[in-house]
């Protein structure tokens, strides 16, 4: 049972990461059982343990991205799919998504955000939200074939693309092929936002 959210302004965030880990852990469970698997399958198939799987399932903890990659390349699902339900949704929305429609992945406990922007049926090209707040850093990012690229909407962060490291402010943008190691590190004591674009040539997202 999901707590009423409080009153209290300080506790939206803590609130918010714990209904999209239940949102996750609901649809993991959704996608498990319509293919049949039970989770001690689902655990040797995906390589992650049948603890983890169960703790996931209920909403008890906030799965790693390498955890969810695993799962849905288990389960033959985008990552996304942990999200979303796959009812195909109103003909008028397909080109069109709408801010209060907008799945969300919150990192880890930093808090770093994921929030997709592009339509549920767009497979080839995939573009987001990302907040990065102060001291948080994307430990944990897929890589495979395809491009990523950014424009810095807000604040500051440490791009880190193979052995190079650049500096993004507000109004810089970026682009590199996906299949160099990165990550993005906000050092500053601001958060930063970013929009992300991922064109996918493997549905590894």
């Amino acid at each position: 049972m999901i707590d009423p959210v409080p009153s209290a302004e300080s506790g939206d965030a803590e609130t918010d990461e714990q209904l999209e880990t239940m949102r996750i852990g609901l649809r993991l469970r959704a996608l498990r059982t319509d293919r049949g698997m039970t989770i001690l399958e689902l655990a040797a198939k995906a390589g992650v343990s049948s603890g983890s799987i169960s703790q996931i399932e209920r909403g008890a903890t906030n799965p790693s991205i390498s955890t969810l990659q695993k799962l849905r390349a288990a389960l033959g699902v985008t990552l996304w799919s942990f999200l979303e339900s796959e009812a195909e949704p109103p003909r008028e929305n397909r080109y069109v998504r709408h801010p209060g429609e907008r799945p969300k992945i919150v990192v880890g406990g930093s808090h770093f955000t994921k929030e997709l922007l592009s339509p549920r049926d767009n497979d080839q090209l995939r573009f987001m939200i990302l907040t990065i707040p102060p001291g948080a850093q994307s430990a944990d990012v897929l890589t495979g074939p395809g491009d990523k690229a950014g424009y810095m909407m807000a604040g500051n962060a440490e791009l880190t693309i193979g052995d190079e490291v650049f500096q993004v402010a507000e109004g810089d943008s970026f682009q590199f092929p996906s299949t160099i190691p990165h990550h993005l590190f906000n050092r500053s004591d601001r958060e930063a936002k970013l929009i992300w674009i991922i064109n996918i040539r493997e549905s590894h997202l």
